[in-house]
């Protein structure tokens, strides 16, 4: 379907969904927002002890709380209208249009295009679960996800790292972060956090309150092998440590 809509349509329906949501922040006391959260924090405690019978209950009705307080808010019901009538809009189109075809301009430009290799991320996109690279010797990729319950552990020493600088980029919403690194290997480290804690090779932050850290270790200007760590989290640690 987003072959057939521009851009620009998917971003104005995404901005009135925006605007619908500030209103009813504003007009409505957060509306079912607070639950919301309420439900978050709810299948995180749940995950964390779902080995447990009483964790596994606690974990499925937060997910049902939130599903139900999600889709009591003005902004997803627009959201969800809007979606349903691009989807059939878009199907009346294509009974109506003729098959694309292809011109002969774009054929001759597909084929003098640069041949380019699909790459295999270290980790993919996951909203609930814990995430490690492997145990066993990998090949480095730099690293650029996000996710939403659970720990990223991410371990240098099982890999060798490019002679350049390598990037780890990690947005997460509920949990903890930990980074291994080398002794031979410099890093960088910007960090935000609305509630959580930082350790960063000896170095920490007990209350870091929506706030912003950087940590560089003393050559990483010069290094040649060196790690960019860019981190963002709404709850939860990080810890950078030697290994």
């Amino acid at each position: 379907m987003h072959k057939k809509f521009s851009t620009d349509t998917l971003n104005w329906i995404l901005i009135i969904g925006g605007i619908l949501l500030i209103f009813e922040i504003a007009f409505f006391f957060g509306g079912t927002i607070i639950p919301a959260i309420f439900s978050a924090l709810i299948i995180y405690f749940g995950w964390r002890k779902y080995y447990r019978l009483w964790g596994k209950v606690v974990f499925w009705i937060g997910v049902i709380s939130l599903v139900l307080s999600i889709l009591n808010l003005m902004a997803v019901r627009f959201l969800l209208i809007a979606l349903i009538i691009l989807f059939i809009i878009n199907y009346y189109k294509s009974k109506k249009e003729p098959m694309h075809v292809v011109p002969d301009s774009m054929r001759n430009r597909a084929a003098t295009d640069e041949v380019v290799t699909r790459i295999k991320p270290l980790f993919t996109h996951q909203l609930f679960g814990d995430q490690q690279t492997n145990d066993m010797a990998y090949g480095w990729q730099d690293i650029n996800i996000h996710g939403g319950f659970g720990d990223r552990i991410v371990d240098l020493s099982n890999t060798v790292l490019p002679n350049d600088t390598a990037i780890i980029s990690i947005r997460h919403a509920i949990g903890n972060i930990q980074i291994f690194v080398p002794y031979e290997v410099e890093v960088s480290l910007h960090h935000s956090s609305v509630f959580g804690r930082a350790y960063v090779f000896g170095e920490t932050d007990w209350k870091l309150m929506n706030h912003s850290i950087i940590y560089q270790t003393a050559h990483y200007d010069t290094a040649v092998t060196r790690v960019k760590v860019i981190t963002s989290i709404f709850s939860g640690d990080i810890e950078v440590v030697r290994i």
